[in-house]
């Protein structure tokens, strides 16, 4: 296993003692064979097509592109971390997430063609342990960036991070969709010669997520969050919902709802705060503008506030995974998530609990059904708003923009921030419309608040 060693670097006693012992040597042939294959990028529109009308010889054939498909991504996110300097990738959590990566890549390369529903069955048991043992990787991953944040510049560490965080969620789609075919395939409500409803979910794919429903379930959250986490006789804001309501999309729901949870949160707390900080009687805060555009292919969402801004300091850092004031108590903070789902900030539980009753601080919005939508009959699983509900709010991991940014450029969309100091933010989420632009593995030279 090749490794470029990190030049003219002094550590401190402090760095030193993080230094854990390098993974084991490992021929680089079988790794180098995949290395040398490109992975093969789907979109929104083909994961439909294809799932619309599921017979067994396509269930099949999805087995069979997501069991190349898998130990070929991993192998190149574990050449990556290869080439990081040495003393970046002997870090006790950027190690451990190597030694998981690899593990996985040989279990996956080693299935052989499946051929039956019988191996395709064996095959999702093994996909499936392998996404509940890789839950650990994102919050190991930003705590070994944290700790290795003066050994490499921030734009290169800032880039290794998007991209593999950009892999992760990919293997994570194609993974979770072949699962949730397969579950739709033997459940007693598919029938193989009737195409799906367009309203219904293709697997992970809702065909047509309602922007104003995500947003109304979304605000209903927060709102009660902030109100437990607050107490009950804080003012909280209206959330206000204007546009294009009706606008609808294909997504992958758990992804929209993390984006839009993480800036309605963001809004609100600065809100809140800012009322806290001044003098005199607690008044009603100016509400969160949401307001929906619906283009000819696109979407966009404006989230508006006026919760002050955000900081100077802060500004310059708000897309970086490595650098910032709040580094230290980040670091601290993440100690405390043993494990993060890719569409979550912090541990699911195992059994989410039912979407809270709407927050009065919501009563500007429609009123919602209190449910996520469902898939052939049953109830939608794995929303990241029971996550959302569950975290402690004081617990700032400082990935929820930056990783808001990955979700929606992973689809081809855009994710941009203006802030004006002393007043508020506009935050501007932009969607494709019609589900064709292809998963975007690469990403940009640099990150550009860098």
């Amino acid at each position: 296993m090749t490794r470029r060693a990190g030049r003219g670097i002094s550590l401190s006693c402090e760095q030193v003692r993080t230094v854990h012992q390098p993974p084991p040597w490992r021929p680089a042939y079988s790794l180098d064979q995949w290395v040398a294959k490109e992975a093969r990028p789907i979109s929104l529109r083909q994961l439909m097509v294809f799932g619309r009308t599921l017979t067994e010889s396509r269930l099949i054939s999805s087995a069979n592109y997501v069991r190349t498909e898998l130990p070929t991504r991993l192998a190149h996110r574990i050449r990556d971390m290869q080439t990081l300097p040495y003393v970046v990738v002997t870090n006790p959590h950027i190690s451990q997430v190597y030694e998981l990566y690899y593990k996985a890549f040989e279990g996956l390369r080693r299935i052989p063609e499946i051929k039956t529903l019988d191996d395709n069955q064996r095959f999702c048991e093994k996909v499936g342990q392998n996404l509940q043992e890789h839950l650990t990787v994102i919050p190991k991953l930003a705590m070994g960036v944290l700790e290795c944040r003066d050994l490499m510049r921030p734009e290169d560490m800032d880039k290794f991070m998007n991209t593999i965080l950009r892999s992760r969620i990919s293997r994570r789609v194609i993974a979770e969709q072949h699962i949730a075919l397969t579950e739709t395939f033997h459940s007693p409500h598919h029938f193989p010669e009737t195409p799906l409803r367009e309203a219904e979910f293709v697997g992970e794919v809702l065909v047509k997520c309602n922007a104003q429903e995500v947003v109304m379930r979304c605000g209903q959250e927060v709102a009660s969050l902030a109100s437990a986490a607050y107490g009950p006789s804080t003012l909280l804001p209206e959330i206000r919902l204007t546009g294009h309501l009706s606008a609808t999309f294909p997504y992958i729901l758990s992804h929209i709802e993390y984006i839009i949870g993480e800036l309605l949160r963001n809004s609100l707390q600065g809100l809140v705060e800012k009322q806290k900080s001044n003098p005199g009687p607690p008044t009603q805060p100016p509400p969160i503008e949401v307001t929906v555009c619906e283009a000819q292919q696109h979407v966009i969402i404006r989230v508006s506030d006026q919760g002050g801004g955000i900081p100077q300091d802060i500004l310059p850092h708000i897309w970086s995974f490595s650098k910032g004031p709040r580094s230290l108590s980040t670091l601290q903070n993440l100690n405390q998530v043993p494990k993060m789902a890719a569409t979550l900030q912090e541990l699911r539980p195992n059994h989410p609990s039912p979407l809270s009753p709407p927050s009065p601080s919501a009563s500007s919005l429609p009123k919602s059904t209190g449910t996520p939508p469902t898939k052939t009959g049953v109830l939608m699983h794995d929303s990241s708003l029971a996550s959302l509900s569950s975290r402690d709010p004081n617990l700032r991991l400082g990935m929820g923009l930056p990783l808001s940014r990955v979700y929606a450029e992973y689809w081809a969309g855009s994710l941009e921030l203006h802030s004006l100091e002393g007043y508020g933010v506009d935050a501007f989420l932009q969607i494709s419309k019609l589900g064709n632009k292809n998963e975007q593995l690469t990403m940009r030279a640099s990150m550009d608040a860098v």
